[in-house]
């Protein structure tokens, strides 16, 4: 498997913890945060496994914004700010 990085964040759905990584559009959950972060990186290793088989992986990377370094570990796009916004 590729080494890659990717960020994640971390909500509340009622009882739920539910870890997203945006940059790949994979989410998943679990009881506390702790839990859903474990389960985001199941979720995410079992995502690039399953796109490194079809031969899809690199395209997939491409389009979302990642970069491979010269060692070969890709990167994703950061996020550099989160923010409530409301509108009326």
């Amino acid at each position: 498997m590729i080494a890659i990085d990717f960020d994640i964040i971390v909500f509340q759905e009622d009882n739920t913890c539910i870890a997203y990584c945006p940059a790949l559009d994979v989410s998943s959950c679990g009881d506390t945060i702790e839990d859903a972060k474990k389960m985001i990186k199941t979720a995410v290793r079992l995502f690039v496994e399953e796109s490194e088989k079809m031969g899809t992986l690199e395209e997939i990377l491409h389009e979302a914004n990642y970069k491979k370094l010269p060692s070969g570990r890709w990167i994703p796009p950061k996020i550099v700010a989160t923010e409530l916004v409301s509108v009326a």
